[in-house]
């Protein structure tokens, strides 16, 4: 009987714990941007497995700076556990504001749940007005690893209608990079820079063949977006500037980080930031890898366990062309 008993209470516990882990989660507060403590709040089923959509009111521009920063960081897998330590958590609340706009790549799990959270905890943090930005299919197909980009939404406005993973229907890419339109806020829509990004994460398996065919991503983007000569694309690259197979030999191609290590260990540089000189003058010069080891005062263990690539940065101006007051030619009509 005694076992019948404990049977039956442990079935009851299971149960409890599955409804509060459906229904609940634990949700790490801060206050001035430190830790505070833990809250249990419940869980909104219907936001928790959909992309959070354009905001009816949006909020007002910050006011305008005259440059601002595009960063990228190959997370290598975040989901909910690893979103779920503490100093992980930390180390991204306090990292993500540090620019308007970054692209995420390695993030793990079948919805936007990892993602939503991320964002919620920046914001709750600072008092910010982040957003994110993903390919609406992946649910439907089913990807598990993919791309986001998270923006300030006071400092910047996506096309949601150009946010989409690029087409490979014969499969040759690990993983599809993922590309969207974005413009500069709290200008003239003829005065501020509009850039389309193209996230990527190469296969560290092949990168000579994901290599060359992001050469072909790229000149594609350029053929179908005539209107946009500012095509900029980031990520992890598995290769240095001085390697990046067909992606390279592209008339004008500049890497924003040259001669500086972007992996955890300090011996490889394979994240960058790449864009045609030519055409992508608002690039101000300045780019850096955020040595995460020195500037939150961890380990290299502690480093490795939130990813073993670094973030990187770079600058650009608020303006299209580089300069206030340049208004860009009509594009000629044929």
């Amino acid at each position: 009987m005694s076992r019948v008993i404990l049977g039956l209470l442990l079935i009851a516990l299971l149960c409890v714990g599955g409804f509060l882990a459906v229904n609940y989660r634990i949700e790490t507060q801060y206050e001035n941007g430190k830790f505070s403590h833990f809250k249990i709040a419940p869980r909104d089923n219907r936001q928790e497995f959909s992309e959070p959509e354009a905001s009816a009111t949006e909020p007002a521009p910050r006011p305008l700076k005259p440059t601002f920063r595009i960063a990228a960081f190959n997370l290598g897998g975040l989901d909910e556990n690893k979103l779920g330590s503490l100093r992980i958590s930390d180390v991204l609340v306090r990292l993500l504001p540090r620019f308007e706009l970054i692209a995420l790549e390695g993030i793990r799990g079948k919805n936007q749940g990892v993602l939503i959270r991320l964002v919620e905890q920046v914001n709750a943090a600072g008092g910010r007005q982040y957003n994110f930005a993903t390919c609406p299919t992946q649910r439907r197909d089913g990807i598990e690893h993919y791309s986001a980009f998270v923006f300030d939404r006071t400092a910047l406005e996506v096309d949601r209608s150009t946010v989409h993973f690029v087409e490979d229907p014969l499969g040759r890419f690990r993983h599809k990079p993922l590309m969207g339109a974005f413009r500069v806020r709290g200008l003239d829509p003829a005065l501020a820079f509009t850039f389309t990004l193209v996230a990527v994460d190469v296969n560290p398996d092949k990168p000579e063949t994901e290599l060359d065919l992001l050469y072909e991503v790229f000149r594609a983007v350029r053929k179908n977006r005539p209107d946009e000569d500012d095509i900029i694309m980031l990520g992890d690259f598995e290769a240095d500037e001085n390697h990046l197979g067909g992606l390279g030999r592209i008339m004008g191609i500049t890497a924003a980080i040259t001669d500086t290590p972007t992996n955890t260990q300090g011996t490889q540089l394979v994240d960058n930031i790449l864009f045609d000189r030519r055409a992508t003058t608002e690039f101000t010069g300045r780019a850096e890898v955020v040595d995460l080891i020195r500037e939150f005062d961890l380990t290299i263990e502690q480093a490795r366990e939130i990813s073993e690539h670094l973030p990187v940065w770079a600058e650009f101006s608020s303006y299209e062309g580089g300069q206030k007051g340049y208004v860009p030619a009509a594009p000629v009509k044929k």
